[in-house]
């Protein structure tokens, strides 16, 4: 049922339930609207695109009608759902030509994907933007306000939030970019994480172009990485990086001969006596 907004209160306000059954049915308002000089007019349907829904099963019902629309849509506008019923679409998704969508994947609200993309399979997107030739997943999770430049690349167990990351950037494994600006071309390392958080408030992390991450890098925003510059592997860096520099920010490691040896004999002989 379809009727104008301007009269859409009036009439529902005058739905009463005086019924067998105590219920407001919406249909009377064809009655209501005649007895006021409204038109009303019948148009024939498809079963599938007024069926009712009184209940969860039906929602879900509708819903399963819905997601197949919208897949086959955008298979028709040239896009490859490898897997079509596993695929999960809003009614805004906008996907571009040649994009292709592996098994298990979920496009929550404002989701747009330029040509050529490639979605790898269990990832979920929701208000990003992604420019042509992006590869996505598996396993990766896009948030909102992400935008991705063309070549970028997004790995397993990847996280972004409110980040821009230009052309050709790769953050391939176990990452989170949040409230970031990555440069073209830098190379994240996996497990780099940008430490927004205080518990209070956000901070942004600026990285310029050309950057190399080392793995298991700790960015404590606010921070900047000046371009070119490199990151050693697990540091832990809470000042800004000139352009250029290689920063390390890491305890330094230590050797001692033959303590292996000492500490595995003094506990096999401390867990004998617990034996007794």
């Amino acid at each position: 049922m379809a009727f104008a907004g301007a009269q859409a209160l009036s009439l529902l306000d005058a739905i009463g339930n005086d019924n067998s059954k105590g219920e407001y049915y919406l249909t009377d308002i064809v009655e209501i609207a005649g007895a006021r000089g409204l038109a009303a007019a019948a148009a024939e349907a498809d079963v599938e695109e007024v069926a009712g829904v009184n209940s969860r099963v039906q929602l879900a019902e509708a819903e399963a009608i819905l997601q197949a629309s919208l897949r086959r849509a955008a298979m028709e506008n040239g896009a490859t759902l490898v897997a079509p019923d596993t695929v999960f679409l809003s009614a805004d998704t906008r996907l571009g030509r040649d994009v292709v969508v592996e098994p298990h994947v979920v496009f929550g609200p404002g989701v747009s994907v330029g040509d050529e993309v490639v979605i790898h399979a269990f990832s979920h997107l929701e208000g990003a933007h992604l420019e042509p030739g992006v590869s996505i997943g598996p396993y990766a999770r896009l948030r909102p306000g992400t935008r991705l430049e063309s070549g970028v690349r997004i790995g397993n167990f990847v996280e972004t939030k409110a980040a821009h990351l230009e052309r050709g950037v790769k953050v391939n494994h176990l990452s989170y970019v949040g409230d970031a600006h990555v440069g073209a071309d830098s190379n994240l390392g996996a497990g780099t994480i940008t430490c927004n958080y205080d518990g209070y408030s956000k901070f942004r992390t600026e990285i310029g172009a050309g950057v190399f991450v080392g793995v298991h890098s700790a960015l404590v925003a606010p921070v900047t990485i000046g371009e070119g510059a490199y990151v050693g592997t697990g540091s832990v860096i809470t000042q800004d990086v000139p352009a250029d520099s290689l920063a390390i920010a890491r305890g330094r490691q230590v050797n001692k001969d033959g303590r292996a040896r000492d500490l595995r004999a003094r506990l096999a002989e401390a867990k004998a006596k617990a034996k007794g």
